[in-house]
């Protein structure tokens, strides 16, 4: 059987590659398995949400911005510096039963480890819409995060939609107004799911509005939206609304179905619950960081930070052990 890695890192956003970075330069010879791409039904990459942003502003030390896949290529190319392996497979099941543990990989192999980071992220919901994904992958003006990606100049002073009813919808939009011309909440519904402190926060801007009862049927534009085309849910009625930008606000889903059965203990959502103030698990020695253990920040930087203090804790747990 194949000798144990010191510790393995699951996934390839933020924080795993920081992680890896952190992990690398304490001399663990960290094993990071990337994953591979597929639809569900929206796009899932390597290297995370960010893969799908073409510029990233509101991350320290890139002053003139940097789009999101490139910027996650030079977090992979300064991990590889410190001598991280990179395997370009997913982890489908893992056995926290035993030690060291066993990781069985997509390509039906297994790897094995003493400590584990679990940073597999959260895609974003979508609506499913082929052109909704074309212009979300191209910077086409459709995004999944209004705080990544709303203060861009494309957005100023532009009429802006979000599509959802709940919190994270209000919190978007309201985000949204301090840019936009106008922002219209579009819902399915007659009634906002989200709290009434949210609504009534979104409600008081004088460029918030609300269209009622409707559903996004198709995403207008080539390069770059021009509008929605809407189906109304109660007379089947189709019309079109002309908008500079679309955001998606329906949820997130973290990515831990791969931990079914592992004793790993989530919460409600299913993200990875973590002891207070720290990155471990309830299982010792497994760690987690990033979005797939933030359901509120879901930003790079606040991933990174996650997957610094991952790394750190698994280099301490790993010292204790006398496996470091």
């Amino acid at each position: 059987m194949a000798e144990a890695h010191k510790v393995v890192i699951i996934g390839s956003g933020p924080a795993g590659w920081t992680a890896a970075i952190y992990a690398a330069r304490a001399q663990l010879a960290p094993v990071v398995y990337a994953g591979v791409p597929k639809q569900d039904p929206g796009p899932i990459l390597p290297g995370g949400q960010l893969m799908l942003t073409t510029d990233v502003e509101n991350y320290p030390g890139f002053p003139k911005g940097v789009g999101g896949p490139e910027m996650m290529e030079l977090f992979q190319q300064q991990a590889e510096r410190f001598g991280t392996r990179v395997i370009g497979e997913d982890i489908e099941r893992c056995d926290f039963t035993t030690r060291p543990f066993v990781l069985h990989t997509s390509d039906g192999g297994q790897a094995r480890a003493h400590a584990v980071i679990i940073a597999t992220g959260a895609t974003a919901n979508w609506l499913g819409l082929e052109n909704e994904m074309r212009l979300a992958r191209t910077g086409g003006g459709v995004s999944a995060c209004a705080v990544c990606d709303g203060a861009l100049p494309i957005f100023r002073g532009e009429d802006l939609a979000v599509v959802g009813g709940g919190d994270t919808a209000m919190e978007e939009a309201t985000y949204l107004t301090k840019f936009a011309r106008t922002v219209y909440v579009i819902h399915r519904r007659d009634k906002l799911r989200a709290s009434r402190i949210m609504q009534e926060r979104y409600l008081s801007r004088p460029n918030a509005k609300v269209i009622w009862n409707k559903a996004v049927e198709d995403v207008l534009g080539g390069e770059k939206i021009t509008g929605v085309r809407l189906r109304d849910t109660v007379t089947g009625a189709e019309s079109t609304l002309e908008v500079k930008g679309l955001f998606i606000a329906i949820g997130h889903t973290p990515a831990t179905k791969f931990l079914q059965g592992a004793g790993v203990e989530l919460d409600e959502q299913q993200y990875v619950r973590l002891r207070h103030r720290h990155s471990g698990t309830n299982i010792e020695g497994v760690f987690a960081a990033g979005d797939v253990a933030d359901e509120h920040y879901r930003q790079a930087v606040t991933a990174a930070g996650m997957g610094c203090q991952a790394a750190i804790d698994a280099e301490r747990w790993l010292a204790a052990k006398g496996l470091a």
